[in-house]
C-alpha cells in the first residue's frame, strides 16, 4: 500500500523515547505513596488478528539451490521465510527489540546458494534522523530463526525511496564468504569476506550514486542519495569454491547506472555502450544464454516512475539491445519487477511498477525479449481481456468494496509491483509483491498455453500493517476495533480469520483513531486521513456499518476522537482545526473552549458528560459533554506530546496516563479524581501506552496493560494489582520494534493483550494462566516440588525451537533457579532468552537471570531457545531442579 514518510513520522518522533536514564519528575501532588513494581515472568502465546499483508512487500529470493525456500522482506515489518506445508509465512525479525527498531525496516535480503540454511538481512528503516541508529547486517546459519549482527557505520533505508530496487545485498554464488552490499547516502559499495561477519568499503569502486528524488526537501527524506542499487553475480565466471570472477553492480545515476567487475572486484569499470536517462532498478543475470537484463525508470520508485525501458546486454559480445515490449513514447510508467525462469532459459518477464491506473502491467517473453505479450490488453477500450483470474476469497478486502467503472477493475493486479519472481525449480508458480500483498500463480504455463493462470493472495502470516488505536468492546460481534495506516481498520469478529472488508463508507487510506460508547458498545466512532472527503465516520451495529460524518471547517486530518459513555455525544480534535463537540453523529459541531488545538481526547467511561484531554504537559477536564474544558492544576506530567491516556471502564474519573521521553518526565500516572491530580508509579521507568482488560479471579480492579520498560527491562507488561507488581508477559524472542501507539487488554477474556506494532500488524497474546488465580484446584496434585513443560514449538531441517515452563509446585518460593536436563539424541543449544545457559556434552542447564530469580510458590517462569539436532529430535525425558526431580507435563 501507499507508505509514505508522513505515516511514519509518528514512529520518528517515538525516537526520543527509545534511550536514556529514567527521567527527574517535578514536583506534583500526592495522594499517596506510589506502588513499586517488581517483574516476574508468565507464559504467553502471541499470533496476529488475521488481516493477510496490508503493506508493501518490495522483495521476494528464492534459493536456487534448495526446493521451495524462499524469504520476503517489508519496508517497515520484517522479513519472513516461505513455509511450503502451510503455504504461508513465518516472521523471522520479531526478536528486533525497542531500542533498535529500525531494524524492522528491510532494505534487501540474500539467500546462500552453497550453502542453503545461510540467509542475510541488510536493516535499516531510515537514513535521516527519523531513525537514530545506523543500519546493520544480520546474518544466520538457521534459516533466519536466530540471528548474529555486524552493524555498520551508517544508515540504511528499507522505508527510504529507491526501496524497491535491488537487491542491494548478494552472495558470491561460488565463494560465499564473500558478500556485497550497496550502500545509500553515498556510501558506496561494501564487500565481507568473513560471511557477514565484517565489512569493509570496496574504496576502489567509482560511483557512489547521485540520484535523488527531490534536492530540496530539507527532512532529508526523498533529498537522500539512493547510492548502489543492486550487485549480480555472473555464476558462469566461477569454478568450485573460487570467487566469482564478474559482477555487475546498478548504481542510482542516470548517465553511469552499471559496472562490472572481471577479476573478483579488484576492479570494476563502467559497462561501455551503455543506456542512459534511466535508472536501472534491477539487474538479473540469464548465465544459461549470457544475457544480463535491465529494467530501467527515470525514477527510483516505488511510487514515481513515468519513463521506462526494458534492455539486454550480452555478456559474451557487449552487444545492448533495447527489447522495450512498448514503445518508450507509449510508457506512462517505469519498470522494475524483472525475473527468468531458471527451468526455461529464454523466459523472461517484467512489470509495470508505478502503473497506478487503471492497473499494473505484467509483460512475459519467452524468445529472450524478442517479443512480449501482456497479462492483459484492451479490446475495444475501455474494454479489457485478462489472460488471468483474480481469487481474492482468503483476502476479500483486497477489492477495496470497489466497484469501478472500465478499464478499471477490483480487485486490481496491482501497484508498486516490484517484486517479482518466478520459483527457479517451478516454472509453473510466480510470487509477485505489491503494495498490500504478495500475489502468486501456481498455473503460469497456462499464460502460453492460450489459457487464464489464477492469481491469489500467497500472504498468510505475512502481517504489515502498521497500528496506530485499538479497542476491544466489553460485548458485541466485534472482538476487536483496529485503526489502521495505508488500509483503514478492520472489525475482527474472529481473530483468527481475515475479516471480510475494511472499513468503508468512507474508506480511510489511514485511520488515526476510535472509540466507542463504554455502556452502548453498538454506537462506534473513528476519525482518519482522506484525500478528499470527510474525516470522521460513525456506526450504531458496533462497527460492522458505517456512515460518514460532517467536517468542521479547516479540518486537514484525523487526529484523535472520542464517543461519550453513553453513545449521544462526541468529542473530536481533528488535524487543521480545533477541537469540536457535538451532540447527535456529527452532523454540526460546535468549538470547544479551555483547550489547545491538537490535544489528545478521551471520554470518562462513566459519566457520558465528562471527557479529558491532555496538550504540553496539560490536563484538561470538560464536565459539559466537551463544550468546555478547564485545565488541571496537576503538574510533572510529561511536556511534550508522546503521551497516551485512557478512563478507566467502571470507575468515574480513575485515569491512567503513559508517555514522556527520556529527556523529561517519562512513566506512568494514575488518578482517582478525574485529572486533578496524578500519582506516578515509582517502579515504572518509561511507559508508552496503557490499557485494561478483565480482573484477574479474586481481583477487584481491572487488569493493567503496558508496553514499559520496568526493572531495567524493556517489554510488555501487565498489572492485576493495580500496578503495585508487574509480569513481564513477552520475550526476547518476540519485541516486534515499536510498539508505542497502542495497547488494550480483551474485557471479556482474562490475560489476553491486544498489542500495536509499527509494521507486523497487531499482534495479540493469550496467557498460559486462564484466570489469574495461580491455577486453581483443578489441577492434579503434584508429585514434586517443580514441574516442567517442554514444547517443541518449531522445526526446521538441522534446527528446532523449544519453549520451557518451570512451575514452583512447591509451598515456598524461589529466589533463584537453575533446570538441568539431558539431550537424548545429542542435540546443542543455539541461543537462548530469558535465562542463562550452559552445556556440556548432552547435559544442559538453564539458569535465573536477575529479573526472573523470584518465582511464588504457585507460579511459574517461562524461557525458551533454539538449537540443531540430526537424525533425531527427541524431548528430553528427566529435568531436575538442582538435585529435585520435576514432574513432567
Amino acid at each position: 500500500m501507499r507508505r509514505t514518510p508522513v505515516l511514519t513520522a509518528v514512529l520518528g518522533l517515538a525516537a526520543g523515547l527509545l534511550a536514556g536514564t529514567p527521567p527527574a519528575l517535578a514536583a506534583q501532588p500526592v495522594e499517596k505513596a506510589a506502588p513499586s513494581a517488581s517483574i516476574a515472568a508468565d507464559t504467553y502465546t502471541w499470533k496476529n488478528a488475521r488481516i493477510d499483508g496490508g503493506g508493501f512487500v518490495p522483495g521476494i529470493v528464492f534459493n536456487r539451490s534448495e526446493k521451495n525456500l524462499a524469504y520476503a522482506r517489508t519496508d517497515i515489518g520484517g522479513a519472513y521465510r516461505w513455509q511450503e506445508s502451510s503455504k504461508s509465512w513465518t516472521p523471522l525479525l520479531d526478536s528486533v527489540g525497542w531500542d533498535r527498531w529500525g531494524h524492522t525496516g528491510v532494505v534487501s535480503l540474500a539467500s546462500d546458494a552453497v550453502a542453503a540454511s545461510k540467509v542475510y538481512a541488510a536493516v535499516g528503516t531510515y537514513t535521516n534522523s527519523w531513525d537514530p541508529g545506523n543500519g546493520a547486517v544480520l546474518r544466520s546459519s538457521d534459516r533466519g530463526a536466530t540471528w548474529q549482527k555486524a552493524d555498520l557505520p551508517f544508515k540504511l533505508g528499507g522505508n527510504m525511496p529507491g526501496r524497491g530496487m535491488g537487491e542491494r545485498l548478494a552472495v558470491d554464488p561460488h565463494k560465499n564468504s564473500v558478500l556485497y552490499l550497496g550502500a545509500p547516502s553515498g556510501k558506496g559499495l561494501w564487500r565481507s569476506t568473513d560471511s557477514g561477519a565484517s565489512w569493509s568499503q570496496v574504496t576502489n569502486f567509482p560511483n557512489v550514486g547521485n540520484y535523488v528524488q527531490d534536492p530540496t526537501d530539507t527532512s532529508g527524506y526523498a533529498s537522500d542519495n539512493q547510492g548502489i542499487a543492486w550487485v549480480t553475480f555472473d555464476e558462469s565466471t566461477g569454478t568450485g569454491t573460487n570467487a566469482t570472477g564478474t559482477i555487475y553492480v546498478g548504481v542510482a545515476d542516470k548517465e553511469n547506472a552499471v559496472y562490472r567487475s572481471t577479476d573478483a572486484g579488484a576492479t570494476w569499470s563502467r559497462l561501455a555502450g551503455q543506456p542512459t536517462g534511466y535508472l536501472a532498478h534491477k539487474g538479473v543475470l540469464d548465465a544459461a544464454n549470457g544475457y544480463l537484463y535491465l529494467a530501467y525508470s527515470d525514477k527510483g520508485g516505488p511510487y514515481d516512475g513515468g519513463k521506462g525501458q526494458l534492455w539486454r546486454y550480452a555478456t559474451a559480445t557487449g552487444t545492448w539491445t533495447n527489447i522495450s515490449p512498448v514503445a518508450e513514447a507509449d510508457t506512462y510508467y517505469g519498470f522494475s519487477g524483472l525475473t527468468v525462469d531458471r527451468q526455461k532459459p529464454g523466459t523472461v518477464m517484467a512489470t509495470a511498477y508505478s502503473s497506478w491506473w487503471p492497473d499494473t502491467q505484467i509483460f512475459r517473453s519467452t524468445d529472450s525479449g524478442g517479443t512480449w505479450t501482456k497479462a492483459w490488453d484492451y479490446t475495444s477500450y475501455p474494454n479489457r481481456s485478462n489472460r488471468y483470474t483474480m481469487d481474492v476469497s482468503s483476502s476479500p478486502w483486497l477489492s477495496w468494496g470497489a466497484n469501478p467503472s472500465p478499464p478499471e477493475q477490483a480487485p486490481k493486479l496491482g501497484w508498486m509491483t516490484e517484486a517479482l519472481e518466478i520459483d527457479p525449480f517451478n516454472s509453473a508458480r510466480m510470487m509477485y509483491g505489491t503494495g498490500a500483498t504478495v500475489y502468486g500463480t501456481e498455473n503460469l504455463s497456462q499464460w502460453d498455453s492460450g489459457g487464464q493462470f489464477t492469481i491469489k493472495p500467497m500472504v498468510q502470516g505475512l502481517e504489515e500493517t502498521a497500528v496506530n488505536d485499538l479497542a476491544a468492546p466489553p460485548s458485541g460481534g466485534a472482538q476487536l476495533l483496529s485503526a489502521l495506516g495505508d488500509i483503514g481498520g478492520f472489525r475482527h469478529t474472529d481473530l483468527t480469520k481475515v475479516p471480510s472488508m475494511m472499513f468503508t463508507s468512507p474508506n480511510f487510506t489511514t485511520t488515526t483513531s476510535l472509540d466507542f460508547a463504554e455502556s452502548n458498545p453498538g454506537t462506534v466512532v473513528r476519525a482518519g486521513n482522506l484525500d478528499s472527503g470527510p474525516h470522521v465516520a460513525f456506526s450504531t451495529d458496533n462497527g460492522a456499518n458505517w456512515f460518514a460524518g460532517t467536517d468542521p471547517s479547516g479540518v486537514s486530518g484525523g487526529g484523535t476522537v472520542a464517543s461519550a459513555s453513553d453513545g449521544n455525544r462526541f468529542v473530536w480534535s481533528p488535524e487543521g482545526a480545533g477541537v469540536h463537540h457535538a451532540t447527535g453523529f456529527g452532523t454540526s459541531w460546535s468549538a470547544s473552549t479551555g483547550i489547545p488545538a491538537g490535544a489528545i481526547v478521551e471520554s470518562d467511561r462513566v459519566d457520558p458528560k465528562t471527557f479529558y484531554g491532555f496538550k504540553s504537559g496539560k490536563f484538561y477536564v470538560s464536565s459539559d459533554g466537551g463544550a468546555s474544558f478547564t485545565a488541571s492544576s496537576a503538574t510533572g506530567l510529561p511536556s511534550g506530546d508522546s503521551v497516551r491516556f485512557k478512563a478507566l471502564p467502571g470507575t468515574k474519573g480513575d485515569v491512567w496516563l503513559a508517555g514522556g521521553a527520556s529527556d523529561g518526565a517519562y512513566g506512568l500516572w494514575h488518578s482517582t479524581d478525574g485529572g486533578a491530580t496524578f500519582t506516578k508509579l515509582s517502579g515504572v521507568e518509561q511507559a508508552d501506552t496503557i490499557g485494561f482488560g478483565k480482573a484477574a479471579a479474586g481481583a477487584s480492579y481491572q487488569t493493567l496493560y503496558t508496553s514499559a520498560k520496568i526493572g531495567g527491562v524493556r517489554g510488555i507488561f501487565r498489572s492485576t494489582d493495580k500496578g503495585a507488581t508487574w509480569t513481564r508477559i513477552n520475550d526476547d524472542a518476540h519485541q516486534w520494534g515499536w510498539t508505542g501507539a497502542a495497547i488494550t487488554g480483551d474485557p471479556r477474556v482474562y490475560g489476553r493483550v491486544y498489542v500495536s506494532t509499527n509494521g507486523r500488524g497487531v499482534i495479540y497474546g493469550d496467557s498460559s494462566d486462564a484466570d489469574g488465580g495461580g491455577g486453581g484446584g483443578t489441577d492434579p496434585t503434584p508429585t514434586g516440588a517443580c514441574a516442567v513443560t517442554y514444547k517443541i514449538t518449531n522445526q526446521w531441517s538441522g534446527g528446532f525451537q523449544a519453549d520451557v515452563q518451570l512451575s514452583n509446585t512447591g509451598s515456598s518460593p524461589w529466589n533463584s533457579w537453575a533446570l538441568g536436563w539431558s539431550f537424548p539424541n545429542g542435540q546443542t543449544v543455539a541461543q537462548a532468552w530469558n535465562t542463562e545457559h550452559t552445556q556440556s556434552g548432552a547435559a544442559v542447564t538453564m539458569k535465573n537471570l536477575g529479573w526472573n530469580a523470584n518465582v511464588a510458590a504457585g507460579s511459574s517462569v517461562s524461557f525458551g531457545f533454539t538449537g540443531s539436532w540430526s537424525g533425531t529430535n527427541g524431548k528430553p525425558t528427566a529435568f531436575k531442579l538442582g538435585n529435585q526431580s520435576c514432574t513432567v507435563n
